[in-house]
C-alpha cells in the first residue's frame, strides 16, 4: 500500500522551528494535507514528541518518534525509533554527549515545550543548535542499539549534510536511506542502491510537504516503514 510521508518536521522546540508548530498544529495540518505518517524530529531533543504522537494516532495518523542529532562533525543526521520509550532510553545516553552552551533565545530562537494542548510549559536553556560530542558512527551504533535507524539528512545541503562536510557517503555507515532536502537542487551524487526520501525539513505550517511522496509498504505501521527505511523489502 502507498503511504504519503514527511519525516522531518521541526516543532517550537528547535530554534529554527516557528511558534506555530505546536503538537495540534502539526498533527491537523499533516491531515489536511493528506499525509499518512509523519516524524517530528527536532534539533538534538525529543521534549514535544510524547504529545504529537498522542494526538496523531487520535486522528489516524502514524507519528514516528525521532530527533535530528548534530554530531561531533557537524553532520546532520535523523534518528528514528518505533517507540517513544525507545527514544527516550536513547537520548538518556546521547544527553551525556552534550555541551553545556546556553541558549541566545534572541539570536539563535526560542526552544518551546508544548502539551497536548498547545500550552507552552517551558524553555529548553542549553543551547541546541550545537554539536553533540559525539562522531557520526558512533551515534549510528547507539541509534542500533535502541532499535532505531540512522539516515543522512538532505544530503545535497551545501552545510550540515554528510556530503559538505565529510565529502563522501562512508562505506562503514549502515544507513541504506538518504534524505533529499526538496528546497534545493540534487548534488550529483551518486546514490545507487539507496532509497532516496524526499522531506520538507518544515519550520512552519505551509512548508510541511503535500501527499505528494510515498512509500510503498506492506501496511499501515511503523514496523513496515522501518522494513522500507531498513531495505528489507
Amino acid at each position: 500500500m502507498k503511504l504519503y510521508y514527511d519525516l522531518h518536521i521541526h516543532s517550537c522546540l528547535s530554534p529554527c522551528g516557528e511558534d506555530e508548530m505546536t503538537p495540534n498544529n502539526i498533527v491537523n495540518m499533516s491531515v489536511l494535507k493528506g499525509l499518512d505518517v509523519i516524524a517530528v524530529t527536532d534539533h538534538n531533543h525529543y521534549g514535544n514528541i510524547a504529545p504529537i504522537c498522542d494526538l496523531a494516532e487520535q486522528m489516524g495518523l502514524i507519528c514516528i518518534p525521532g530527533v535530528e542529532v548534530q554530531t561531533r562533525e557537524e553532520v546532520h543526521v535523523l534518528c528514528y525509533f518505533k517507540t517513544v520509550k525507545a527514544l527516550e532510553q536513547f537520548f538518556k545516553v546521547l544527553e551525556t554527549y552534550r555541551v553545556p552552551i546556553k541558549n541566545k533565545s534572541d539570536y539563535f530562537g526560542t526552544q518551546k515545550f508544548a502539551d497536548r494542548e498547545d500550552n507552552i510549559i517551558g524553555e529548553y536553556e542549553l543551547a541546541l543548535i550545537m554539536s553533540m560530542d559525539i562522531a557520526l558512527e558512533a551515534l549510528e551504533e547507539l541509534v542500533r542499539t535502541h532499535d532505531g535507524l540512522m539516515i543522512p539528512a538532505h544530503v545535497n545541503k551545501t552545510s550540515h549534510s554528510i556530503m559538505a562536510n565529510l565529502g563522501f557517503l562512508p562505506p562503514s555507515l549502515k544507513s541504506k536511506t538518504v534524505e533529499i532536502f526538496l528546497g534545493e537542487e540534487e548534488m550529483p551524487i551518486c546514490l545507487e542502491g539507496y532509497l532516496k526520501l524526499y522531506n520538507s525539513d518544515a519550520h512552519t505550517l505551509k512548508d510541511i510537504s503535500e501527499a505528494c511522496h510515498v512509500l510503498q509498504v506492506k501496511e499501515k505501521t511503523i514496523d513496515a516503514v522501518f522494513e522500507k527505511l531498513r531495505g528489507e523489502v
